[in-house]
C-alpha cells in the first residue's frame, strides 16, 4: 500500500492552502487514495464522472497539477505516451513499466547509490535532483497471455 496522505487530508490541506475543495476535488483524492496503477488523468476523470457525473476534464488536470506542486503526487513521464501520476511519495522507490501494456509498477530496491558526481553533472551544464531508475519488461498479465499453454 503506498505511503500517502488520506481524502480527508488531502482536503484540509487544500483549505489551509487557500484552495476550494468541492466534490469533484474530493472524489480525486479518493480515487488516488491507496491508489497503486499510477493513473493518468484521463483515469482518474472517467472514475469521477462514473461517480458524479459532472466533471470536466479540466478540472482534474488542475487538481493533479496543484496536489503535484503541493509535493502530494509526482506526474511522471515514463514513455507510455501520456502523463502519469504517483500518489506514494513517501519512500524513494523505482518503477516497472510493462512494454506490452504499459502497467506501471512501483518496486522498492536497493540499487546502491545511483549519484552522477557533481563535477560530471556540472561540466555538462546540468544539476541533478531525484535519480530514477525504470525497468521496462512484460508484465505477468502480458506473459499468461503471450504464452501458449
Amino acid at each position: 500500500m503506498p505511503d500517502m496522505r488520506s481524502a480527508e487530508e488531502l482536503s484540509d490541506l487544500f483549505r489551509a492552502n487557500g484552495k476550494r475543495v468541492t466534490p469533484q476535488r474530493e472524489r480525486i483524492f479518493r480515487v488516488l487514495e491507496g491508489n497503486t496503477s499510477h493513473p493518468s488523468a484521463e483515469v482518474v476523470y472517467e472514475s469521477v464522472r462514473g461517480d458524479l457525473g459532472t466533471i470536466s476534464l479540466k478540472t482534474v488536470y488542475e487538481t493533479l497539477h496543484d496536489l503535484a506542486q503541493l509535493g502530494e503526487i509526482v506526474e511522471m513521464d515514463l514513455g507510455t505516451g501520456m502523463a502519469l501520476f504517483d500518489p506514494n511519495v513517501e519512500r524513494r522507490h523505482h518503477h516497472l513499466v510493462c512494454r506490452s501494456c504499459g502497467k506501471v509498477q512501483d518496486i522498492e530496491c536497493d540499487l546502491g547509490p545511483l549519484s552522477l558526481p557533481e563535477e560530471v553533472a556540472a561540466s555538462n551544464g546540468f544539476v541533478v535532483g531525484e535519480p530514477e531508475v525504470v525497468f521496462r519488461g512484460l508484465c505477468a498479465d502480458c506473459i499468461s497471455t503471450s504464452t501458449p499453454s
